[in-house]
């Protein structure tokens, strides 16, 4: 019979992860921290995608927005290219911090180096576990912060951003996101793709 415990090393470094998220001074309606209730929907999405996902990509999953509030998006120009900047800034800072978290819990440079390269999006279309992140990425959107997203920007903007989101996501995926939420004809053919 197959050893079905969880390996410590990983309670440890989502612990951890947790941890640094649940100081975000930023918080949900019901008072918790933002960036700790999106690491913990990164993972349940992650689990219903993937329920066979490695530990390197639930740690993944889980670290995709430590810390974000850190790094303030205005401390960047406005703009493409700012927002470009700020977004690799926040992914070089994910990797390295949950770098040193999983360092901290025992793991081997070898997971730590997948983990920051999943983390600073290396290999998208190329490596299956970037893909399946990238996926898990798409429908915590669609699935939690769409419909304020889409509330606040014009119709053709949303139709464009849903467009750019279905170019992330596998073919699999958009089925299943089409399948999944009940999206207005323009928005569901954006996704369609």
């Amino acid at each position: 019979m197959p050893d079905t415990t969880p390996n410590p090393r990983l309670a440890t470094v989502l612990a951890a992860i947790d941890a640094a998220n649940a100081a975000d001074p930023h918080k949900e309606p019901d008072g918790r921290a933002v960036e700790l209730v999106y690491g913990e929907r990164m993972s349940t999405e992650l689990a219903r995608l993937a329920p066979d996902a490695s530990e390197d990509l639930q740690i993944a999953a889980r670290g995709q927005h430590v810390e974000r509030w850190k790094l303030a998006r205005d401390a960047y120009p406005e703009g493409r290219a700012g927002y470009l900047a700020w977004r690799t800034e926040q992914a070089r800072r994910h990797a390295a911090r949950v770098d040193g978290l999983m360092a901290d819990a025992g793991y081997p440079e070898a997971d730590r180096a997948r983990v920051a390269a999943l983390l600073r999006k290396e290999g998208i279309k190329r490596n299956p576990e970037m893909q399946t992140l990238e996926d898990v990425i798409c429908f915590v959107f669609l699935r939690w912060y769409f419909a304020d997203f889409a509330a606040k920007h014009p119709e053709d903007e949303i139709v464009r951003i849903v467009a750019k989101t279905a170019r992330k996501m596998s073919p699999e995926a958009r089925s299943r996101a089409l399948a999944e939420f009940d999206l207005p004809p323009p928005l569901a053919e954006a996704l369609a793709g």
